[in-house]
């Protein structure tokens, strides 16, 4: 007989737990069941259980139901707990139908009664055998194909996707100016930087210019810089982003935030590739490529006169879009196993894999915010885990307790309940941003501000306490480096 505590897990062959108080019956199923492909681990008691598990990680455990110290429900618990991929079976001399519910509600895979029959035993086995192979084979092609569909920092095999990488290819090495549209999260960021990877000055500098997070006052300067006495604080000259991006690329986020007063400039930059500091009559020569960027309908503010008809035609000559999470759920399991890695080699985990229950509910979730939402979610999930396997109870609450909608679960609510449970789905959709939020529920930001005050009741969300908050918002300074280049969505 095989004792726990003396066998290394140094086999890749399936390995089964047998966990019985009756040292003839570890015999039996040792005897019957070990071969080439299958290894038995054998505990006679069974608080010992869950230590053989963490050991050994057998794929299946059978198990005993009634032993003296702790009956086979308690083990099964402790079980499904530590790993819920682990396939259970009940040996038991004394069956009922209640128990057997009971057992298989609880995370049981089979409950079999005693004497047993070993050819039945046997049958299963070579069934869970198989599943096992088809497992890790699934596993390993799963690496090779994260492998594979990685794409300069995005990942993807959706045709969607595909269509994205090969549009990135074939522009990069010429373009001048190029607009990338996709909801937010999307990994329009990611995108512009693989566009300047392969780009011909993919070894100059790539600025970044987060055209939302900055004051229409400030606008001007930040993209074309100033020079000394041309406002009241302007001591010395200063560098504006064209020139530091000079020979290299300027990606304006969310160029859609951006004043029509400073379109109009930036036009005449594109059109004439030279820029004038505020304060100054001297013009400057400048080469840079352009990557712009939005999550809102350019053609629709063309039409609402809040956007430039003849800067959006100059930006969109070539266009990339990026697909939202919704169109590509395909790819789910490909970006789930992408984070898992990231965050398990980040957080120094021994992390193997989601269990099925978190995968149900993650591929249940309908993903708003995209795959920014869900790289937060693995970060989260793989935080908050502490086995091997990230479970349901590690993903963020939104996930394991889904509220529907009022229209979806037939719930009744008053006008302000709806009106508050929408306004905090576009807060969660645009990640917070108040701004942002205002701007899509078409409401001032301090109409807005009161709505979160008088839902929350929290005076830090007053006008008075948050007016200007986001305007005084600026995007990291630049160094040496260049600006920030972080692989994040």
């Amino acid at each position: 007989m095989v004792e726990y505590s003396s066998y290394m897990q140094t086999s890749p062959s399936f390995a089964v737990l047998a966990v019985d108080d009756d040292p003839q019956v570890l015999l039996l199923l040792e005897t019957v069941l070990g071969s080439e492909d299958v290894r038995v681990v054998t505990v006679s008691d069974p608080a010992k259980a869950l230590e053989a598990l963490r050991q050994h990680r057998p794929a299946a455990v059978l198990l005993d139901y009634f032993m003296p110290g702790m009956n086979g429900m308690e083990v099964l618990d402790q079980i499904v707990e530590f790993d819920p991929g682990v396939d259970v079976i009940f040996l038991t001399s004394h069956y009922s139908p209640q128990a057997a519910v009971e057992a298989i509600r609880r995370g049981a895979a089979d409950y079999l009664t005693k004497p047993i029959d070993i050819n039945m035993l046997l049958d299963k086995i070579e069934k869970l055998v198989a599943v096992w192979k088809h497992r890790h084979l699934t596993s390993s092609l799963d690496r090779q194909l994260l492998e594979a569909f990685q794409f300069e920092g995005l990942v993807g095999r959706s045709p969607a996707m595909l269509e994205v990488f090969a549009r990135i290819r074939r522009i990069a090495p010429h373009f001048r100016n190029i607009l990338v549209t996709g909801a937010t999260g999307t990994g329009k960021e990611l995108a512009a930087k693989a566009l300047h990877r392969l780009s011909p000055v993919a070894q100059r500098r790539f600025a970044t210019c987060n055209c939302g997070a900055i004051v229409e006052t400030l606008m001007e300067s930040e993209l074309f810089g100033y020079v000394r006495g041309a406002f009241t604080g302007a001591t010395q000259d200063k560098v504006g982003l064209f020139e530091y991006a000079d020979g290299g690329i300027l990606f304006l986020d969310e160029i859609g935030e951006m004043p029509l007063s400073t379109q109009t400039k930036l036009l005449r930059v594109l059109q004439q590739q030279e820029i004038q500091r505020v304060g100054s009559p001297v013009t400057r020569r400048i080469d840079v490529r352009v990557i712009a960027a939005t999550h809102r309908d350019l053609m629709g503010m063309v039409r609402e006169k809040r956007f430039r008809e003849d800067l959006y035609y100059r930006l969109s000559m070539i266009d990339i879009r990026i697909p939202s999470l919704a169109d590509r759920k395909e790819d789910l399991p490909l970006l789930m196993r992408h984070f898992l890695e990231h965050f398990a080699r980040q957080y120094g985990k021994p992390l193997r894999g989601l269990s099925r229950r978190a995968q149900i509910a993650m591929l249940k979730y309908s993903w708003p915010g995209n795959v920014r939402e869900l790289e937060n979610c693995m970060g989260h999930a793989c935080m908050m885990a502490d086995g091997e396997f990230v479970d349901l109870k590690d993903l963020p609450e939104r996930m394991r307790n889904p509220q529907s909608a009022p229209e979806e679960d037939g719930e009744l609510v008053s006008l302000e309940e709806a009106q508050r449970r929408y306004v905090d789905k576009v807060l969660r959709t645009v990640g917070g941003n108040k701004l942002r939020a205002a701007e899509i529920l078409k409401i001032s930001r301090a109409t807005l501000y009161r709505m979160l005050a008088a839902t929350a009741g929290n005076e830090s969300e007053h006008p008075r306490n948050m007016a200007g908050m986001e305007d005084n918002a600026m995007e990291k300074p630049v160094n040496s480096e260049g600006w920030s280049r972080s692989g994040s969505f």
